[in-house]
């Protein structure tokens, strides 16, 4: 009978073996995102694809524990805390003078970071010893570069390894490489899974509960209840063509453009805004 560890590393490798078939899908579209040209369309499997697939496992297994070493030489840089004023529920007290935190609303600040909750007038004395947390991380881009890779205990964004990777892989003879533009859909393709595969589904619906969760009644209950009737309007989406994204296209930048924004950032962000009211309509039955 087999032992538990042959069971774990067998399957290990059949979770790695999958892993290798659907980034096998993902390759033309990165190479498209980098604007890389490509060869002929490559040809069908043959006998062989079984034992190339088992290759690349074994690979995998030796770039994560060079990953691991690489880790260990990894430099260790001071990070300050990301402060941002804070409206805590229910009785708080301050991590770093371990006094209560009065008021009902906005009674301290909270690290976006790391989640460390301190009195305003503490935020001066904590030390630079911020330790990022993934679940305040919320997307690759745009992330602030000591953030993420303190939150991902990496020397670099894994972005850019992959991205140098694959155009050192398949992509150094191309035509016009750094000169022509990638397709834009790609590109944004591949942005949103990078910031969808560092995002959980089940930890993303906690931090919408928790940022819903801080709403005001009145605004909580009007958002529930249009959201409810926008769940409703995609349900019959062959008669008006209008599902969650399109919904969230016309409504994003009506409730999640934040007062006093410029054009330019208000312009940057309305992508994140039609996300988030995307997960808001598909997700209102659990987020409210």
């Amino acid at each position: 009978m087999p032992s538990r560890e042959s069971y774990e590393v067998h399957k290990e490798e059949k979770s790695l073996v999958q892993k290798a078939k659907r980034e096998a899908n993902q390759e033309d579209i990165l190479a498209a995102a980098l604007g890389m040209r490509m060869g002929p369309q490559k040809p069908p499997a043959t006998f062989w694809q079984p034992l190339k697939l088992f290759a690349y496992s074994q690979l995998t297994s030796l770039v994560r524990r060079a990953t691991l070493k690489e880790n260990d030489r990894t430099p260790r840089s001071e990070k300050v805390h990301n402060f941002k004023v804070h409206t805590f529920r229910g009785p708080h007290w301050c991590e770093h003078c371990a006094s209560f935190m009065w008021g009902l609303m906005a009674q301290g600040v909270k690290c976006a970071d790391c989640g460390l909750s301190v009195h305003k007038q503490c935020s001066s004395l904590v030390p630079n010893d911020c330790k990022p947390d993934l679940r305040h991380i919320r997307k690759v881009y745009s992330c602030d570069l000591t953030t993420l890779v303190k939150a991902y205990n990496t020397a670099r964004p894994m972005v850019v390894d992959m991205c140098i990777r694959e155009i050192e892989s398949r992509g150094l003879k191309s035509e016009g490489l750094y000169r022509i533009s990638g397709f834009s859909d790609s590109v944004e393709e591949v942005k949103m899974a990078f910031d969808k595969e560092l995002t959980e589904p089940e930890k993303k619906l906690e931090a919408f509960r928790e940022a819903l969760s801080l709403l005001p009644p009145s605004h909580s209950e009007t958002l529930k209840y249009l959201m409810a009737h926008l769940k409703r309007v995609t349900q019959n989406e062959k008669f008006n063509l209008m599902n969650a994204e399109n919904l969230a296209i016309v409504f994003g930048p009506t409730l999640m453009r934040a007062p006093n924004l410029d054009a330019i950032t208000a312009l940057n962000d309305i992508r994140y805004q039609r996300q988030v009211v995307e997960v808001l309509i598909k997700n209102e039955d659990v987020l409210f």
